[in-house]
């Protein structure tokens, strides 16, 4: 065969795998909103960046009429290339090649992108558009499942791992997400393990795709999801944002990007923002993109327990991760899935070398049985161990109430916060006023001849002596008190002061989270 020959050859195999399933498939993908697997990795990285990988390799299945069954690509696309300029490794599942459904060498095209990922130290980007394993394989497709999950394990923490889910994504497709980092989802996508006809066969339940495991519904009630997009493109502007406050490895920092915003800048809104009534709410977003570079907050999590933030924000041009209680929402209350949010974010920023910032003004735990019999001390105790485990740099910030266990879970110094800075309006204490003066005072409040004035006098007077930051920076558990619109310039000298941080811990294969 000439040179000319072999070069058409090339040609003509390049293009029967770019062209992927067929025009028809194509067109049916365009049809029900959804861009191609190579459309969408194109939009994701830099303009001409990507390079791809395995491009040739095909299936080797022969039972239930694979032999003669071509699959262009293997339905899956795999490769490299840079986001912002940055390395990154992708793998993007191609529906219009047998409904992008996994086999045995589909999922070796996944596991070489990951191994090389690992290697190189970038992110890792997968986009799910999957009908799921691939049956005709059989045991084969099963196991391609186990040697992502493996890999997904294994390079957890080491570097981020992006899920993006853009089609369906169900049974034991689901858990490679649920093993990565980060979960995006796009409206009218799905993510669940047993489907409503299996559902509705097994249990009787009568439930829609959409209900059981949209976009938001893992978004809003199962937390299984922590980005919602209303389109593909919204979704890859996500990614490419939040890719931006992160590093490439937990090697590397993250990428610092000065905006020219000054570290002295003041907000007169954070001196007025603490209600002077005690049990008013008020939005703690509004303390964070205060003090943040540009007023920008990257919210985490945005639908999905709702008393508590988490995202990241800059400080002088350096990533932070923020975790935050919102009064807004069961008066900042900590909660099973306040808890499980948090802490996972925290041991990712840990991970990733990300420093943290806390801001807090809660009340204390959620009451109620459910809450007890849900396992609130378990997952509460997921928070304080995140926070002890960490060891980045960490600094808190008292709004308002720091009342008995929550106040220590939100990164007391006992957690290990290098710096903790309190507002005039910050109450810390064992409880909140009313409730100890009805037990340090009962006996007096009991015998008085007016029982309700002497109960206001000694909660006035609890009030006065420990609803305040003084007793706890007397004993150094609050290194400053600070005027509120200063917050920003103290947060940012703190944090200079703590990137040489280190800080030593006993040896050992790895601890036992409280999962």
């Amino acid at each position: 065969m000439s040179r000319e020959a072999k070069l058409e050859k090339l040609a003509g195999k390049r293009e029967e795998v770019l062209l992927g399933g067929g025009k028809k498939r194509i067109a049916k993908q365009h049809e029900s909103g959804k861009m191609t697997a190579r459309e969408r990795i194109d939009e994701l990285l830099d303009q001409g960046s990507f390079v791809e990988l395995d491009q040739f390799v095909t299936h080797r299945g022969t039972e239930f009429g694979m032999a003669g069954t071509v699959a262009p690509g293997e339905g899956v696309v795999t490769g490299y290339g840079a986001i912002d300029g940055r390395l990154v490794y992708v793998f993007s599942q191609d529906f219009t090649v047998l409904g992008g459904s996994l086999g045995e060498m589909h999922a070796a095209k996944i596991c070489k992108v990951m191994d090389l990922a690992v290697k190189a130290g970038a992110p890792v980007v997968g986009i799910n558009d999957s009908g799921g394993a691939r049956i005709q394989e059989g045991v084969d497709a099963l196991n391609g499942y186990g040697e992502i999950f493996k890999r997904n394990t294994l390079a957890s923490g080491v570097v981020p791992q992006l899920s993006v889910i853009m089609g369906p994504c169900a049974g034991g497709a689901v858990y490679s997400p649920a093993l990565t980092d980060f979960v995006f989802m796009v409206d009218k996508s799905n993510m669940f393990i047993t489907g409503p006809e299996v559902i509705k066969a097994v249990t009787g339940e009568i439930v829609s795709a959409e209900n059981l495991g949209g976009a938001m519904a893992h978004n809003r009630t199962s937390g299984n999801a922590h980005f919602f997009a209303k389109d593909e493109h919204e979704c890859i502007a996500q990614i490419r944002r939040l890719l931006s406050f992160l590093p490439s490895n937990n090697l590397e920092s993250a990428p610092a990007r000065n905006i020219g915003d000054p570290a002295e800048r003041a907000d007169a809104l954070l001196s007025t923002i603490v209600p002077d009534n005690p049990n008013q709410a008020y939005d703690m977003k509004s303390v964070i993109t205060a003090i943040a570079d540009g007023q920008d907050f990257f919210e985490v999590q945005p639908y999905y327990a709702l008393n508590i933030l988490t995202g990241f924000i800059r400080l002088n041009g350096m990533s932070v991760g923020v975790i935050a209680n919102q009064p807004k929402s069961l008066a900042g209350c900590l909660d099973i899935n306040a808890s499980d949010k948090a802490s996972r974010f925290i041991r990712f920023c840990d991970a990733f070398g990300i420093p943290l910032l806390t801001f807090v003004d809660t009340p204390g735990y959620l009451p109620g049985v459910a809450q007890e019999h849900g396992g609130i001390i378990r997952h509460g105790a997921k928070l304080l161990y995140a926070y002890s485990e960490a060891n980045v740099p960490k600094l808190s910030v008292i709004t308002r109430k720091a009342y008995g266990g929550a106040y220590l879970a939100m990164c007391a110094q006992s957690l290990g916060a290098d710096m903790t800075i309190a507002w005039p309006t910050a109450q810390i204490a064992v409880m909140g006023a009313q409730g100890a003066a009805n037990i340090v005072f009962r006996k007096e409040i009991g015998e008085a001849a007016d029982p309700q004035a002497k109960r206001k006098e000694k909660i006035d007077e609890y009030d006065d002596k420990f609803a305040n930051p003084y007793c706890a920076a007397a004993r150094g558990f609050v290194e400053q008190v600070i005027e509120p619109e200063q917050t920003r310039f103290y947060l940012i000298k703190a944090l200079d002061s703590l990137l040489s941080k280190k800080e030593a811990r006993p040896g050992k294969k790895h601890g036992n989270v409280p999962l």
